[in-house]
C-alpha cells in the first residue's frame, strides 16, 4: 500500500497548495492513507476547527501536530472530540487530545505516532520512551507505525531512526519547514527522512515575510513575523510503499513541486 505524508501545511497558501495537489497525487500515486503536519494551518501557528475540516475534506486522513499545537485557542473547543488529530504523545499526560491513534483503511490498521523532541524545543517527556510505551501498547494490533517526529535538531531525528529502526514503519521528521534529501529505509526496514520540508509559500523564511526575518537578523531587534499570503507556492511531501502484512518499508519517495504565481 502508498502513504502519502505532507509536510508542514502553513497558512492560507499551504491550505491552498493542499487543495490544488492533493487530489491529483493520490491517484497519480495510487495512495491509500493521508497523514500530514497540520499545526501551521492557521497563520502559521495552531490550527482552527474550520481548517480542520476543511483539510479532511480535502483527502487527509489523520492531522499530526507539534510544538505549535495549542498556539490558536479554537483548539481547545474541538481537539478532545477530533478523531483524526493528534498531539504530540510526549507532552504532559494532563495536556488535551490524544498522541496516538490507530486507524483503519481498507481492512489496514494504520498505527499514527506523533511525537517531539527535545533539543531546542519546549519542555516535554521522552520521545524515546514515549515510543515504547506506545509501541507496546499496539505492536500486537497492527505491524504498520508511521511516525511523525517534530524536532528542530538532525542529530535528535537521525538517533531516534536508529532507535526505532525495525519497530516503527516510518519515522518523517517535521518542524524544519525544509525537505531533506537524505531520504532511505534503514538497515532493519524502517523508512526515514530527516524533514519532509513544507506546504505553501515559497518566497518567504519557512513560511514567513523574508524582510522581518532578515532585519531580525541584522539588528537583533523584536520584530512582528508575517505569514507569506500569497506568491509562488511549494508541496512538499514523500510517499511510502509498504508491505502491509509485514509492516516494513518497501521504498521512501520525496515529492516537491514549485509553481509561479
Amino acid at each position: 500500500m502508498n502513504v502519502l505524508f505532507i509536510g508542514d501545511i502553513f497558512g492560507s497558501l499551504g491550505r491552498e497548495t493542499v487543495k490544488k495537489y492533493l487530489e491529483e497525487i493520490i491517484n497519480a500515486y495510487n495512495v491509500s492513507f493521508v497523514i500530514a503536519n497540520g499545526e501551521n494551518a492557521a497563520h502559521g501557528r495552531g490550527i482552527t476547527e474550520t481548517m480542520y475540516n476543511e483539510l479532511l475534506e480535502n483527502g487527509i486522513n489523520v492531522l499530526t501536530m507539534g510544538n505549535h499545537t495549542f498556539d490558536n485557542h479554537d483548539i481547545f473547543n474541538f481537539i478532545d472530540s477530533a478523531k483524526f488529530l493528534l498531539r504530540p504523545a510526549n507532552m504532559d499526560k494532563s495536556v488535551p487530545g490524544k498522541g496516538y491513534d490507530i486507524f483503519t483503511i481498507n481492512d489496514i490498521k494504520i498505527g499514527v505516532i506523533n511525537l517531539m523532541g527535545r533539543t531546542y524545543m519546549p519542555p516535554v517527556n521522552c520521545p524515546f520512551r514515549t515510543f515504547d510505551e506506545i509501541y507496546d501498547l499496539i505492536k500486537s494490533i497492527t505491524p504498520i507505525i508511521v511516525v511523525d517526529f517534530h524536532a528542530e535538531a538532525t542529530s535528535e531525528k537521525i538517533a531516534f531512526g536508529y532507535y526505532v529502526d525495525g519497530k516503527a514503519t516510518a519515522i518523517i521528521g517535521t518542524h524544519t519547514h525544509v525537505q531533506t534529501a537524505d531520504n532511505r529505509i534503514l538497515s532493519n526496514g524502517t523508512a526515514y527522512i530527516t524533514d519532509v520540508g513544507m506546504t505553501g509559500p515559497l518566497n518567504g523564511v519557512i513560511g514567513v515575510e523574508k524582510d522581518n526575518v532578515i532585519n531580525r537578523f541584522i539588528n537583533g531587534l523584536p520584530s512582528r513575523f508575517n505569514q507569506v499570503e500569497n506568491g509562488d507556492i511549494q508541496f512538499s511531501a514523500v510517499i511510502l510503499n509498504i508491505d502491509s502484512q509485514t509492516g516494513k518499508a518497501k521504498e521512501i519517495r520525496r515529492i516537491y513541486i514549485t509553481e509561479n504565481a
